[in-house]
């Protein structure tokens, strides 16, 4: 069988030249000191005489292995300030979310759209090609206090946690009389941890890890990692309540 042309070593250049093309970008642009990327293993800093006061860490090209079945692929970002761009050290990058200013991400499909929250609300943005520029199309976005829709990868459930799947199991099999949810999932664009959780609660949502609010984690390396919760307030109100039973009851 043959291999498709964007699987294997094209999708790898595809991420790579994708990381190159921001990378050049934001140290050009004169307002970065530090850049996180999710394809370099290091901390990248920004030239002296370049240097602005700003962190971004991003992910270039999320998804990108689903390119060959035609699902959107997008860029995830946050931006944080630095104290002293002069003096900047890996212990300024290692800021928990509560200490972003700004995050967003850019979804690459049909159209191209720039989901962007500066800490005042969530707004969308759609590229028109004929201009050249991103117009204000979805202005002021929230999410619904209670969603009627579910996304989780259920091919992880063996490995799931008691509160994680009782909450998916109400989700099918409500008990209160309502609808059961409906549920999409599409593994690409899903999240890094503290962009997407600035965003959810600047739309009204929540993010919770299990054991706390997403954005108070204190990271300790890069690329660490975290379990997310991120969705609407009373959905997410609900997951807490199976975890605060779950450790009464230990």
């Amino acid at each position: 069988m043959q291999e498709h042309p964007l699987q294997g070593e094209e999708q790898k250049k595809l991420d790579v030249l994708s990381n190159e093309v921001f990378v050049k970008a934001l140290v050009s642009s004169g307002r970065t000191c530090v850049l996180v990327s999710e394809e370099n293993e290091e901390a990248i800093f920004v030239d002296p005489a370049l240097r602005g006061k700003y962190c971004v860490c991003f992910d270039p090209l999320d998804g990108s292995s689903n390119i060959d079945c035609g699902v959107s692929i997008g860029t995830i970002f946050g931006i944080y300030m630095i104290k002293d761009k002069d003096n900047v050290s890996l212990e300024d990058v290692l800021q928990p979310g509560t200490h972003m200013l700004a995050a967003g991400y850019c979804m690459y499909g049909s159209s191209c759209t720039l989901v962007l929250s500066t800490g005042n609300g969530v707004n969308g943005f759609t590229l028109d090609p004929s201009l050249g520029e991103f117009i204000l199309t979805h202005p002021n976005i929230k999410i619904p206090k209670k969603g009627k829709i579910y996304s989780v990868n259920e091919g992880n459930a063996r490995n799931w946690d008691g509160p994680t799947t009782k909450y998916v199991e109400k989700c099918k099999f409500p008990q209160d009389g309502s609808s059961p949810k409906s549920l999409r999932y599409i593994g690409s664009v899903l999240y890094e941890v503290f962009p997407m959780s600035f965003l959810m609660e600047q739309a009204g949502g929540q993010a919770f890890t299990g054991k706390q609010r997403a954005l108070e984690l204190a990271p300790t390396k890069l690329h660490d990692r975290s379990p997310v919760f991120l969705g609407s307030y009373h959905d997410v109100e609900e997951i807490k309540a199976l975890y605060a039973s779950e450790s009464s009851s230990a």
